[in-house]
């Protein structure tokens, strides 16, 4: 059974930070690349960073995380990671791992992934 198990969500101030962490299982994580996407209340869904399966290079960032969103992956732990500093009101939004199979191509932008987590709620207040 493929599971996707985020952790690591809570209640934040502004200014704060916070680690989510992404548990797979069920499926060969370093042949899938894998990202964190979000969903805020009345907005679609949108990729926030994703990565490769090596976990090489930086992969992408949406525009309003950059400088201060951080994906990373242990392929030895099947695990992905998204750092996150300097937290914003609007970054408050519940975050979604996903996995998609071969190469990190538009994983964040265009290309459904294949598995997605049950999500984990982040908040943040003014």
């Amino acid at each position: 059974e493929v599971q996707l198990v985020e952790s690591g969500g809570g209640l934040v101030q502004a200014g704060g930070s916070l680690r989510l962490s992404c548990q797979a299982s069920g499926f060969t994580f370093d042949d899938y690349a894998i990202g964190w996407f979000r969903q805020a209340p009345g907005k679609e869904r949108e990729g926030v960073s994703c990565l490769s399966r090596s976990g090489s290079g930086s992969g992408y960032s949406t525009d309003s995380v950059k400088g201060r969103f951080t994906i990373s992956r242990d392929n030895a732990k099947n695990t992905v990671y998204l750092q996150m500093n300097s937290l914003k009101p609007e970054d408050t939004a519940v975050y979604y791992c996903a996995a998609k199979a071969g190469p990190l191509s538009r994983l964040c932008v265009l290309d459904p992934p294949d598995y997605w987590g049950q999500g984990t709620q982040v908040t943040v207040s003014s």
